[in-house]
């Protein structure tokens, strides 16, 4: 995992650093206190050393100053002998002057040209007036050389005679050389210090950082949900306890995921698996979760859902506010149109409110009830159309029976027509009712077939042959039935007298609705599964917009004609459920003013019979 931060920013660097800024300021308040104590005490002992031996020497010059009988040279020599025994660690120039500021004797050999001249010294000339020592106090702060200058005094009783002045200069090369050779070693063990400090903090950083890190790790495995691997306790301090109880929460968190996983999972297969749709949204109505069922009624995707408003993917906004459905409960029945195909879909909506009342949401069940809603429409028009179609001949009836009760049956000319009508009609709700039990028998799946493998050419030669002959028995032949059937034998495994029944019913459409004179064609075809049977008529046609409804039940083209035909609309219905129980299909093809074609497909297996029969 790359990290966000540079490495100076690391932990494993700002302890050792800041461990290193402690040491540099802690030596430097040391050092500088040493240093000013190491010269302190060092000049504290230069001077004592040197001012020791300016006493001494002055013990022994002025018994030399003060006899008389000593000659010039005599004196001179004795003075320098003096000066020889002056001793000092330090690179001294000693002067020894008289009252009157004249150089008696020196030890540097430089300057004994210059003895018997007066020194011009400013600060001699001041000890000999003065009568007191003197030193140059700035030689520290200007690295000057340490100036001192004594009197030399002689005392007679209570008197005190100036002899003269000794004055000693101390160069501080050495002393400077020292303090440079101990600042120098005191800035080694500083920078060695401060790399054993280093070392030593870079170690004990990696006793904090370690554990630091191994809790990193771990709260990076647990925010990737890996909860095996547990972070290591290095110790039984803070940092120790904090490790324990990240494990802690490792493992909670792992039981908490592992619940949620699992309610999650519990949740997701119920709304996979359930057969209705589920829409959940936040409180604006967008939409955050949809299952499977849901998106296939809404014909959507997921992406294409997911952040929607609800009440636009449903297609309802104009009609409905957000706000409506927030207050309560509510139903709503929504048209859907995927591929030109009506879907109607009943979508209940629910509040989701927390325990203080807050409303977080809704949640959508979608029902498609187009096939219930489809069926009550059905119903609707079932009852409607039953009705109409009873009523109609039950007026007839009733009014013919009227007539006679009044006095027609007594004209004979009169009476038999009202009695044929009464029949009629009569005939016509019988045939009607015994089509609606059928269909009734045909929907409740109480319509066991009989099937049986019958030679389908013969059958239809046979239906043909007696519609044939029924024509002949006109007194003049309406229509011309032409057969195009195929050479083979076909057998087929159907129940005989229900395809008989569609047979006749295909038949008797095409003669009620074609003019007369007009040719029938009856198509027998086989293929390599199915076998097709089709009856081609030369009538009127029917319209494109009625041919999806043809096959529904009391649903007529021209309503007129039909009644006025005897047709109850519920022959191609019944065709329809028997073709279908058989394992087929039935279609039509029509075009307006040129005639329809009826078709209807069988399963088909070709067979080859062996001839096991020997001649006798």
């Amino acid at each position: 995992m790359n990290r966000s931060f540079s490495w100076i920013q690391s932990i494993y660097v700002k302890i050792p650093l800041l461990f290193v800024v402690i040491l540099v300021i802690v030596f430097q308040f040391v050092s500088i206190y040493f240093i000013d104590q190491l010269e302190t005490q060092s000049v504290t002992a230069m001077k004592e050393q040197i001012n020791t031996q300016i006493d001494f020497l002055t013990n022994n010059v002025v018994p030399i100053l003060e006899d008389q009988q000593l000659t010039t040279e005599n004196r001179n020599q004795r003075l320098e002998q003096a000066l020889d025994s002056f001793s000092s660690t330090y690179a001294t120039k000693i002067q020894i002057v008289n009252s009157q500021d004249y150089l008696l004797a020196t030890n540097d050999l430089a300057e004994r040209s210059s003895i018997g001249t007066r020194t011009n010294d400013e600060l001699v000339r001041n000890v000999l007036i003065n009568q007191r020592p003197l030193e140059d106090d700035y030689f520290i702060r200007f690295q000057q050389p340490y100036h001192v200058v004594k009197p030399i005094l002689s005392t007679k009783g209570d008197r005190t005679i100036m002899l003269g002045a000794i004055a000693v200069r101390t160069e501080m090369d050495r002393m400077n050389e020292q303090r440079e050779k101990v600042t120098d070693l005191f800035l080694r063990a500083i920078l060695i210090a401060i790399l054993a400090g280093f070392i030593l903090a870079f170690v004990l950083s990696q006793g904090i950082t370690t554990p630091i890190e191994n809790m990193r790790q771990q709260a990076l495995r647990i925010s990737e949900g890996i909860y095996d691997f547990p972070a290591e306790v290095f110790g039984h301090d803070e940092i120790g306890d904090l490790a324990v109880t990240i494990n802690d929460l490792a493992v909670k968190v792992r039981d908490a995921q592992e619940s949620t996983e699992s309610e999650k999972q519990r949740l997701d297969g119920v709304l996979r698996h359930m057969t209705d749709g589920v829409i959940g949204t936040d409180r604006r109505g967008n939409i955050l979760l949809v299952n499977d069922r849901a998106l296939l009624l809404l014909g959507m995707y997921q992406n294409e859902a997911v952040g929607q408003p609800i009440l636009e993917i449903l297609g309802i906004d104009e009609n409905y506010t957000l706000a409506k459905f927030l207050k309560g409960d509510h139903e709503v029945l929504v048209n859907k149109f995927n591929d030109g195909i009506k879907t109607v879909l009943k979508c209940e909506f629910s509040v989701i409110r927390r325990e203080t009342g807050f409303v977080t949401g809704l949640v959508c069940v979608i029902q498609d009830v187009t096939e219930q809603e489809k069926n009550e429409q059905e119903r609707r028009d079932f009852v409607s159309n039953v009705s109409h179609e009873l009523r109609t001949p039950l007026t007839s009836i009733k009014s013919y029976s009227e007539a006679l009760i009044d006095g027609a049956w007594k004209d004979q000319t009169i009476a038999p027509e009202f009695l044929e009508v009464i029949q009629s009609e009569s005939n016509r709700m019988i045939r009607m009712i015994g089509n609606l039990l059928d269909l009734s028998k045909l929907d409740g799946g109480q319509v066991k077939p009989n099937f049986e493998y019958v030679d389908f050419k013969r059958l239809v030669n046979y239906i043909l042959d007696r519609a044939e002959f029924t024509l002949e028995s006109e007194d003049k032949p309406k229509y011309k039935i032409i057969r195009q059937l195929t050479r083979k034998e076909i057998y087929v495994e159907i129940d005989q007298d229900r395809i008989t029944q569609v047979i006749d019913n295909l038949m008797n459409n095409a003669m009620k609705y074609s003019p007369d004179g007009s040719e029938i064609v009856v198509t027998l075809a086989d293929y390599r599964d199915h076998v097709v049977f089709s009856v081609q008529d030369s009538g009127l046609g029917i319209p494109q917009k009625d041919l999806p409804y043809l096959f529904d039940r009391f649903y007529r083209v021209d309503k007129a004609r039909s009644r006025q035909q005897g047709g109850t609309g519920l022959g191609l219905a019944i065709s329809k459920e028997v073709i279908e129980l058989h394992g087929g299909k039935i279609w039509v093809k029509s075009e307006e003013n040129k005639g329809s074609t009826f078709l209807f497909s069988l399963p088909y297996t070709e067979l080859e019979f062996e001839d096991d029969w020997e001649e006798t």
